[in-house]
């Protein structure tokens, strides 16, 4: 399988240098300098202009050229035509409802999976590259016709993970109750719960965690585990478990 992902939790980190600081290294590295010219999505936020311009400017301050989807006139042959794809983050239902409107959710899949292109997600990005959007911290806004994502790796997503705060006095479910409860249903997929700082590198069928934070994996049946910077997670392109 040629794919090729950056699956980054959040797109700003506190303290670290505005949007996409914290990973702009991994950035450069990712796309390289092969890629010219970067295909940027932001149909998860209303305000696409504005999301394209934040976009644009840290990503030429990089090295590399955007074209944003919603200024093409056929989306389609954007996607057909890109060196590189990233998908911003915002609200995931509103995100990957549009991606269906557009008839995007195959074509970034061919494009991914078949011709290799690099693909990098942030938040809601990272959330439709996975199994399904059921782990998403999203409210649905909108309804998608399904809420089965692009596929591109066979598990899911927590972006932004949360660890409990024994200090705290909400009443209301943990991030890792809510997960479990996920768990519940049959042939639910493992969950990679992101913090935010973290990222996955996806080459092919090696699988890295990257960042400054560790990664607490939640599979059925199982006792959650926790990852560091560094480890291999490639087990979980096998199977998603």
């Amino acid at each position: 399988m040629k794919r090729r992902l950056l699956l980054v939790s959040n797109s700003t980190l506190h303290g670290a240098g505005g949007y996409l600081g914290h990973c702009q290294q991994q950035i450069q590295e990712f796309f390289g300098e092969q890629v010219k010219r970067i295909l940027f999505v932001p149909y998860a936020l209303h305000d696409r202009d504005s999301y394209a311009k934040t976009a644009r400017e840290k990503l030429q301050s990089l090295g590399y050229e955007v074209d944003s989807i919603h200024e093409a006139v056929d989306p389609v042959e954007a996607v057909r035509k890109a060196q590189g794809i990233f998908i911003g983050g915002g609200n995931t239902f509103r995100l990957l409802k549009t991606l269906y409107d557009n008839k995007l959710v195959s074509e970034i899949q061919k494009r991914v999976l078949q011709d290799g292109i690099p693909y990098m997600g942030s938040s809601a990005g990272t959330n439709v590259a996975t199994v399904s959007i059921n782990t998403t911290n999203d409210m649905p806004i909108v309804y998608p016709p399904t809420l089965t994502a692009m596929g591109l790796v066979p598990f899911n997503i927590n972006p932004h993970y949360l660890d409990t705060n024994p200090d705290s006095k909400h009443m209301g479910e943990t991030r890792e109750q809510r997960i479990r409860q996920y768990h519940e249903e049959p042939d639910a997929p493992s969950v990679l719960g992101l913090r935010e700082g973290s990222m996955l590198l996806v080459e092919g069928n090696r699988a890295t965690l990257l960042g400054s934070t560790k990664a607490r994996l939640f599979s059925r049946g199982k006792p959650a585990t926790e990852h560091e910077p560094g480890s291999d997670l490639s087990f979980l392109l096998t199977d998603g478990v």
